[in-house]
């Protein structure tokens, strides 16, 4: 797959199909991972791959606290949208595309929860990707280049025939990542990627998401 034809197919993939991912395909993505560029080339992250038992195990245990209603304490902040602003809008088309292809009303809280937690599962894909970064490292300094190593890792990932959802539920719960992964404290947890091969019938799968044209987001100084 031509570089191009990568970043305009990418998207997030939402329903998974069992098949393993050969072990020698990971590594091979996550070398690719590993040739974004960092500030002064200090490379600020890690990954931790999980998937089998260990990962059944985690999602079933952060769905168990999510339905406790514990509060979640991630060790970075996450994404957030002023509710007036163009950010939010995005945000809300999307997931009136999503309910819409998964035919979830407005109305049935009980399909919305169990859309809810379907993230907080990784999807149920046979395999997730912990980014973590030294806490040594300030908060904020390492997540432009980690985001490079993150973009890395869905475009090679395509080239395998393999399907990416980035999503920073599977860290909200952090001390039962640790418990299950072993990732220690030292360590921040940055973001999850859900990972293994698209189901080509599950319904959320054909949704792009749109897109704001370049032009109405770039100034030209001449």
């Amino acid at each position: 797959m031509e570089l191009m034809e990568a970043i305009q197919q990418r998207k997030s993939i939402r329903g998974f199909t069992s098949k393993p991912v050969p072990k020698d395909v990971i590594k091979e993505i996550l070398s690719s991972a590993c040739r974004a560029p960092s500030a002064m080339n200090t490379q600020p992250w890690e990954f931790v791959v999980v998937s089998g038992e260990k990962l059944n195990n985690l999602r079933a245990e952060i769905v168990e606290k999510l339905r406790s209603g514990a509060a979640m304490q991630p060790d970075h902040l996450v994404v957030g949208w002023p509710n007036e602003s163009v950010y939010k809008q995005r945000q809300i088309a999307l997931a009136k595309q999503l309910f819409k292809a998964m035919d979830i009303p407005r109305e049935d809280k009980e399909k919305r929860v169990w859309w809810l937690e379907r993230g907080f599962r990784f999807f149920d894909a046979p395999m997730a990707v912990i980014i973590v970064s030294d806490k040594a490292l300030t908060e904020a300094g390492p997540l432009l280049d980690i985001g490079a190593a993150m973009q890395n890792i869905c475009l090679a990932a395509q080239e395998f025939g393999l399907g990416t959802c980035i999503e920073d539920q599977g860290i909200l719960y952090p001390e039962l990542v640790r418990k299950h992964t072993g990732i220690p404290e030292s360590k921040r947890l940055i973001i999850a990627i859900a990972l293994g091969y698209p189901d080509p019938d599950f319904p959320a799968n054909h949704i792009r998401s749109e897109r704001e044209p370049a032009e109405n987001l770039t100034t030209w100084v001449e």
